[in-house]
């Protein structure tokens, strides 16, 4: 990713765009149409982003891709307001929270699968602070941003938590074995 990291404008171009796209969505206006013509072409590129909302620091909501499938900028456009409405844990975002809420934008890298022999090799190449988790089991899959480590810095307590957010036992990924994907995020914000 670092060849191709987003320019401060373009990072600013995103944050306006999830700022502008949230509010619009949580006061139920219509948005406007996203220009892309007038966009760099790493905005109009196919690209995986999240969302995240906070507020003093709590999250709000966050939602996101974790495979690019539509233009970055649209991308994040979609994953403001459904971080804003959407997020199943949480009631929509009322008008009123509005000025309380920081933004933050995450650029995904595509994930690559993390072949590992057994618990031991799997922690042993976790990077904390530096991997985006994804955890698959059949149907079910959970992923934790690499911003997530801040708060779990613990690698088995992390696996934990996402088996958790799985909804799976916390000690799933002891008993079986999973399918791990890991991914780096570029992320930004107000």
């Amino acid at each position: 990713m670092s060849a191709d990291k987003l320019t401060d404008d373009e990072k600013q171009i995103l944050i306006r765009i999830a700022r502008e796209s949230m509010e619009i969505g949580v006061r139920g206006e219509k948005l406007p149409p996203l220009d892309l013509k007038s966009m760099t072409t790493r905005l109009k590129e196919n690209g995986a982003s999240f969302v995240t909302l906070t507020i003093g620091g709590d999250l709000r909501g966050c939602i996101g891709a974790l495979e690019p499938y539509q233009p970055l900028a649209q991308d994040v456009r979609e994953h403001a307001i459904a971080a804003a409405l959407e997020d199943p844990r949480f009631p929509p975002v009322a008008p009123s929270e509005l000025d309380q809420i920081e933004v933050e934008v995450s650029r995904l890298t595509v994930p690559e699968r993390l072949e590992y022999k057994d618990v031991e090799d799997l922690l042993a190449k976790l990077h904390p602070n530096v991997d985006g988790v994804i955890l698959r089991d059949n149907f079910r899959r959970a992923t934790f941003l690499p911003q997530v480590w801040e708060k779990i810095p613990d690698k088995a307590e992390f696996l934990d938590n996402l088996c958790y957010k799985m909804g799976a036992a916390p000690d799933t990924w002891r008993r079986k074995h999973l399918e791990v994907f890991v991914y780096q995020v570029e992320d930004f914000h107000e």
